[in-house]
């Protein structure tokens, strides 16, 4: 048995089991103070690191909403690469923003990775009408990571812009992403900041909250320590030098941004956060479509988490320990969280030791209150410093008070269930695309 299977069912064990050991030799408070305070504490980082990141780097650039970039310096070329895969009701408003960008000397190189409906006929369509756009079409689907990757042997500059088939590029996001790269020779990668579109459901509304409030709180404070648990996926820019550095985006996990973020780190390459560079993308909707993408987020953690556990321990990683070990307490407190739900609810059927009766899963009169206030003083501070990015980003907060009773909810369970997967498969397969829903107007069946 090799040493990760073998430290991924040690690990499985110990956070499924910790909980009830912890509970039957102390008592199920202290599960229970973890399950509480641990949010509590880690919102107070984030919004220590979100105001200095704000205070230190956001002030300085003086931006409005109608603020124009600076031209880049030597006018550059810049590849936008955007893997497609059925995509037939996206393509053409995701290319047309990508061409629309205020830095004009840029190639789209959009890649048809083996697209089943009308997406091959509208790229090559929209390819002939504009000289800057070209198309790649893969006979079968690949999945994203070799759809990224044949896009860039194909590419002619050094800076990539990568987003999702069916994102809008902010006009003025390419100049914002690329600057850092021109003016930092050792930075390997830029994240943008996605903005959620899809707003009908309050699925939707939620997640408007989630990524200013949790997303865009957690990348700024990450990048003020250091280093930045994931790159946003949907839009980022890469120096061409790193990813032949790493050996660009593995096929094989399911989340290719998360893993090309930890290569990339560990070979000594900065993650950059530029919340300037905005970019407006398609969020699931539903309960089933979020349950299968944070599912898949789940997953692609657990996978970056087994595949570095063993490497990250040299001295010359130590900057990447602090987001290992906040990634290991984060999954920690979902198996306590789910403990905590599994002891209250076999309390019903069963006589239970003192020590592991939970009495009730809502937390304590005080340490409620106290938990209700960092809730709102965290979403007051992430809005505040949204403001300049976002129109009328303050008439979403009503929406956000259900994210501690949804999401946490959501976030646990999706942890639970996804850490046996990731941890005892033995046969890794080619990550290829799957169902997406993107908000009740864009879904479809991509399967």
């Amino acid at each position: 048995m090799n040493t990760e299977r073998v430290i991924g069912i040690g690990s499985l064990v110990f956070a499924a089991l910790g909980p009830f050991v912890l509970a039957l030799f102390f008592h199920s408070s202290n599960v229970m103070y973890f399950v509480f305070l641990y949010p509590l504490f880690m919102s107070g980082i984030w919004m220590a690191g979100g105001l200095y990141f704000m205070v230190y780097r956001e002030r300085k650039w003086n931006f409005t909403r109608e603020t124009m970039p600076e031209p880049l310096p030597g006018n550059p070329l810049v590849s936008v690469l955007i893997p497609c895969y059925n995509e037939e009701l996206n393509a053409v408003e995701t290319i047309t923003a990508a061409l629309a960008s205020v830095h004009r000397n840029i190639e789209v190189i959009a890649i048809n990775d083996g697209s089943r409906d009308r997406t091959a006929e509208i790229l090559d369509r929209l390819a002939l009408e504009d000289p800057r756009l070209r198309v790649l079409h893969l006979a079968e689907n690949q999945g994203k990571a070799v759809a990224l990757r044949m896009a860039a042997m194909t590419a002619r500059s050094d800076i990539l812009v990568c987003i999702d088939g069916d994102a809008m590029l902010d006009p003025r996001a390419v100049s914002y992403l690329a600057l850092p790269l021109l003016m930092n020779p050792r930075v390997g990668v830029v994240t943008g900041n996605p903005r959620i579109r899809t707003r009908s459901t309050l699925v939707g509304r939620i997640q408007v909250g989630e990524f200013s409030s949790i997303i865009g709180l957690i990348k700024r404070t990450q990048r003020i320590y250091g280093q930045v648990f994931t790159v946003s996926g949907v839009v980022a820019a890469f120096r061409r030098r790193a990813l032949d550095d790493v050996g660009y985006w593995s096929p094989d996990m399911i989340t290719e941004d998360i893993d090309i973020s930890w290569k990339l780190q560990l070979r000594h390459w900065p993650v950059f956060y530029e919340p300037r560079a905005m970019c407006w993308i398609l969020m699931p909707e539903t309960l089933k479509g979020l349950w299968k993408q944070r599912l898949r987020w789940a997953q692609g953690g657990a996978e970056i988490f087994l595949k570095n556990s063993t490497k990250i321990w040299a001295w010359r990683h130590r900057r990447m320990w602090t987001i290992f070990f906040e990634f290991v307490l984060s999954t920690l407190w979902s198996f306590c969280y789910a403990t905590s739900v599994l002891l209250y609810v076999l309390g019903f059927f069963l006589i239970m030791p003192d020590s592991l009766q939970v009495q009730d899963l809502l937390p304590p009169a005080f340490t409620g209150m106290v938990l209700a206030a960092a809730c709102v003083i965290q979403f007051t501070v992430s809005l505040y410093i949204d403001r300049i990015y976002e129109h009328d980003i303050g008439k979403w907060v009503v929406w956000i008070i259900w994210y501690p009773f949804a999401f946490w909810m959501l976030n646990m369970l999706t942890t639970v269930a996804a850490f046996p997967k990731a941890m005892l498969v033995t046969n890794k397969k080619r990550a290829r695309w799957t169902f997406d829903d993107r908000g009740l107007a864009r879904s479809k069946d991509t399967s």
